[in-house]
């Protein structure tokens, strides 16, 4: 099976559609009582990084409403925050002791990888959701989206808007303490799309601080950690501009995160020369593109992740297969989309009104 949504911009919405009909299919194919142990419970835990993130929140309903449907008992978990591997470590060990089938879990770091493998070890199918693991196998799928990607299409849409300007960049990743494979990709596909070059794709920061993007020159004034909170983006956005008053382009990891930088940009009364671009595509991060706070931002959606995921473990667990991963990826992508009302020449975009239809 290949990927749910395809590149072509008049496609982007009915992609959508498309996805639903797919989980609706393989929806059925998880219920078939003809499969071995299909009359069985399946038990599942999905184990996520906090439970405040909006984007969290979706995957946590779009599993409950999932399981209700494919007769799965599903347990939530989670760490306390977003980069709480321990938190998550211990929830993995409780659902070997529960005796579960199966987890879906967002890993937080790679500290959770021992545990996912002991998982597995003991008979449990592991997907991960929304962040691949490093190294890709550590699970037995991933459904997530191409963060490359959209990385890519942010940079592509920042690097067109600032076309024939010098540009100020500020960096507001997830992490500096760790590498996680969301945070690099992102930040690498924004780097990407904008023209700049990366240097080593497999590091966050080796690039060079200075020099010509597709659309002029550029300066990196500052890299920040955020660890994809609305407060930490306010606090990073405030020691950027401490470093350097004169940025114009603010990337963000999140959408909570960039809403904390429009914060700390206007208090600054800096907000309407800054462009800032982001990744998540929820209803408020739509919001505010539809609002001008955010100018640009790539939609995610995890609604689809949590129905795939959920469905593949109870199909699995009653004796069906794993889907194949996307063609060209070692993951199954569950797409993306860019959002902007500020269309740009070369660049595929739908408006937030198209956004809104089909947000989280």
């Amino acid at each position: 099976m290949t990927s749910v949504f395809t590149s072509k911009p008049a496609r982007r919405v009915l992609a959508v559609a498309t996805a639903v009909a797919i989980a609706a299919t393989m929806s059925a194919c998880a219920s078939d009582t003809s499969q071995p142990g299909a009359e069985d419970e399946v038990k599942v835990t999905l184990i996520l990084k906090d439970l405040v993130n909006p984007f969290f929140v979706a995957l946590q309903n779009g599993a409950e409403a999932q399981a209700e449907k494919d007769g799965v008992n599903l347990a939530i978990a989670s760490g306390k925050k977003d980069g709480d591997e321990e938190g998550q470590i211990q929830a993995i060990e409780n659902a070997v002791l529960k005796g579960e089938d199966g987890i879906l879990v967002l890993p937080a770091g790679p500290a959770v990888n021992a545990a996912i493998t002991k998982a597995r070890d003991a008979g449990l199918v592991v997907i991960a959701l929304d962040t691949p693991p490093d190294p890709i196998d550590t699970t037995d799928e991933t459904f997530a989206t191409d963060n490359f990607e959209a990385g890519k299409l942010i940079g592509e849409w920042a690097a067109a808007a600032t076309q024939g300007t010098d540009v100020v960049i500020a960096m507001l990743d997830q992490f500096d303490d760790r590498i996680i494979q969301t945070d690099l990709n992102r930040d690498q596909g924004f780097l990407t799309g904008m023209g700049i070059d990366t240097a080593d794709a497999g590091k966050n920061g080796d690039e060079a601080k200075t020099g010509t993007f597709s659309g002029g020159n550029y300066t990196i004034a500052c890299q920040e950690a955020t660890t994809g909170a609305e407060d930490g983006g306010r606090e990073a956005m405030e020691n950027c501009l401490t470093a350097n008053s004169d940025i114009n382009l603010v990337y963000t990891i999140n959408e909570p995160s960039a809403a904390g930088a429009y914060k700390a940009l206007q208090a600054a009364g800096l907000e309407k020369d800054v462009k800032i671009v982001s990744i998540d595509g929820s209803c408020d991060g739509v919001a505010n593109v539809a609002s001008g706070i955010i100018s640009a931002t790539s939609q995610q959606y995890p609604v689809t992740m949590a129905q795939l995921g959920v469905e593949t473990i109870a199909s699995v667990v009653r004796g069906g297969d794993y889907p194949p991963v996307s063609e060209g990826l070692d993951f199954y992508n569950t797409g993306t989309a860019l959002v902007t009302d500020a269309t740009q020449d070369g660049v595929e975009s739908i408006t937030s009104e198209e956004a809104t239809k089909i947000c989280w």
